[in-house]
């Protein structure tokens, strides 16, 4: 069987809600008037609530606190690693990118010629490395922060190769495209938090304001209990890379691994995965059992699905629908929505009562007056160099791996057809990352597109996984 194969996140009138609305800013809510409502019952402590802290607004700086210079080095020079390069570098002034890692040069002259234009920086030839082992080059020369943005395939290795050399690390969610990575991101996790390091995991929307303070609205107990949600992330068509001439088979795939489930995880996991994980957020619920259906109509490459649409069950029987979509000519829809007992929250920033009344709103217009910095990509990177500089350690491995693995399962389930349980999961031995990694032609016929119906269930039982070759991204 091949690797490839399936046998494979002014309250309320109420004087309680107020109470809990302390650390808001109160400039940044409105609400409405009406008789006083009974005190809410919150879903759990304000001491537990797991919200980052960022600037109180007003005339603060836009930046981390200033601290020693911090040495840098980015694996994976796209466009999103070359993005959340220029994002940390807005983020904090002592910044020194130092080195950078790709599998593709052209990549890495993108990157140096952004930082130069914009930055003044310069990174030596001989700091640029490429190839399957960039990665720990990069992470041998002399960083004390290390980014990870290749493919997701690549980053549980490239993660425990940071921690192991003890470097503080940024990496782009999603963590993993299958269990085995899941379970060695959790691991690496474990070690990371016993050495203090501080890990920062593309979690943008936990340090957008709007959802933030969302989050505390629900957690203060404004909808009541959680019983449902959806999640979604429909939109058109994603890009793609056409086979080149004189290109092998695995240069193809990497420079078009949006579209190739072994890299990105299918974009269940490498897009949806950011929906997901605001319910899981939200609600600190994990599921334990998904079905899904998915299918693959318009996609010119690759081995992926055009759609997917998930019902999971959570803990406590609560059910949510996710759906995602990347076609051409469709309704798009990219938000999330909470259903509680008493109302509803949406991710625009609003909450309702069950009959549509307003209980309470985001001020986005008020944001922009009180708050230098709304960009939530360099929010946080000013939490992550924050908790560096004052030796606070922050640790969002584990939270992120568990949200990517929720993909995970709901494309199990579509691309199988069988309902797959968290344990099964958690215990399978799926690794989709080849042993041996070379810019060489492969054998294509490994890259089936998935039937479901056909294909067995994934395998319910863990067994030992060869280790990869090491790759860089």
């Amino acid at each position: 069987m091949s690797k490839n194969s399936i046998n494979r996140r002014d309250f309320l009138t109420s004087a309680a809600v107020m109470g809990a609305a302390g650390t808001l800013g109160a400039g940044l809510l409105t609400s409405c008037g009406g008789p006083k409502e009974p005190a809410l019952v919150p879903l759990k402590p304000e001491a537990e609530w797991n919200i980052p802290k960022l600037q109180a607004g007003g005339a603060l700086p836009d930046k981390a606190t200033d601290g020693a210079e911090l040495k840098v080095g980015l694996v994976g020079c796209g466009g999103q690693g070359t993005g959340d390069l220029r994002c940390l570098l807005n983020a904090a002034n002592g910044i020194k990118v130092v080195a950078l890692g790709d599998t593709f040069m052209d990549r890495i002259d993108n990157c140096r010629n952004m930082l130069k234009e914009r930055f003044s920086q310069e990174v030596p030839d001989n700091m640029c490395f490429t190839g399957f082992d960039a990665y720990q080059k990069v992470i041998d020369a002399g960083v004390d922060l290390v980014m990870f943005v290749t493919p997701p395939g690549f980053r549980p290795l490239h993660f425990k190769a940071a921690v192991a050399a003890g470097k503080h690390v940024f990496m782009e969610k999603p963590l993993c495209v299958d269990p085995v990575g899941a379970r060695s991101i959790m691991a690496t996790a474990k070690q990371a938090e016993a050495q203090g390091l501080c890990v920062v995991t593309g979690t943008q929307r936990h340090h957008q304001r709007r959802y933030i303070e969302g989050y505390k609205q629900i957690q203060s107990g404004l909808i009541g209990e959680i019983v449902g949600g959806q999640v979604y992330w429909n939109q058109s068509q994603l890009w793609f890379r056409t086979k080149q001439q004189g290109q092998t088979d695995m240069e193809w795939m990497i420079r078009d691994w949006v579209n190739w489930t072994w890299l990105s995880g299918d974009h269940i996991v490498e897009q949806h995965v950011h929906n997901i994980d605001v319910f899981n957020w939200f609600s600190g619920l994990r599921p334990e059992k998904a079905v899904a259906f998915g299918a693959r109509h318009r996609r010119p490459t690759g081995d992926q699905y055009d759609m997917f649409s998930v019902d999971y069950t959570y803990q406590g029987g609560i059910h949510v629908h996710s759906m995602c979509r990347q076609i051409n000519g469709c309704a798009n829809n990219v938000s999330e929505r909470i259903q509680g007992t008493k109302g509803i929250w949406t991710s625009d920033g609003l909450i309702t009562d069950l009959k549509g009344n307003e209980l309470w709103k985001y001020d986005g217009d008020k944001e922009k007056e009180e708050f230098q910095q709304t960009d939530p990509y360099t929010l946080e990177l000013v939490n992550l160099v924050n908790h560096i500089r004052s030796k606070k350690p922050i640790n969002q491995a584990e939270e992120t791996a568990i949200a990517t693995l929720t993909a995970i399962m709901g494309r199990v389930s579509a691309y199988t057809g069988v309902e797959v349980k968290w344990d099964e999961i958690m215990a399978s031995d799926m690794n989709l990352v080849p042993d041996n990694l070379e810019l060489k032609n492969m054998d294509m016929s490994q890259y089936p597109i998935p039937v479901p119906g056909t294909e067995t269930a994934p395998p319910r039982a863990p067994r030992p996984a060869a280790t990869p070759a090491a790759p860089a991204s």
